[in-house]
């Protein structure tokens, strides 16, 4: 989950407007991955529709940035790594998903400080998954 330094100040799942925003933000990572040539990388790693993994996205989102916990509801605790394992996950496609990420969050209009927090924390987690290379 993302880290708040203020204990009563709002969480980041209610700055990015709930539901709602988090779905948008999860939706519009996905289109530019499935319309730009600069993520094919990143999107030969997904299956053909992309409706089971925006959804995935969606739930573990809404419960890290500190919203419901759908995704564990679900599934159980995320095991993220272990779960993507069967990716080959290199430097090329951890950056295509950063960049996909901010392109996101920047036709969005997230909050300037919003979008750099969540990258901040998004390139942590994206530089973990990596399995291959470096």
């Amino acid at each position: 989950m993302m880290d708040i330094e203020e204990p009563n100040a709002p969480t980041a799942f209610e700055l990015l407007g709930g539901e709602p925003g988090v779905r948008a933000l999860v939706d519009r990572f996905y289109d530019l991955m499935d319309l730009e040539p600069a993520y094919a990388g990143l999107r030969a790693l997904h299956p053909t529709s992309l409706d089971g993994s925006r959804d995935k996205l969606f739930w573990f989102l809404c419960g890290w940035l500190g919203g419901p916990d759908h995704y564990i509801e679900r599934f159980g605790h995320p095991r993220l790594r272990a779960r993507h394992l069967p990716f080959p996950i290199g430097i090329s496609e951890r950056d295509q998903w950063m960049t996909c990420m901010q392109q996101a969050m920047a036709e969005l209009a997230i909050d300037a400080a919003m979008a750099q927090r969540l990258a901040k924390a998004f390139a942590g987690t994206a530089d973990w998954m990596r399995n291959r290379g470096g």
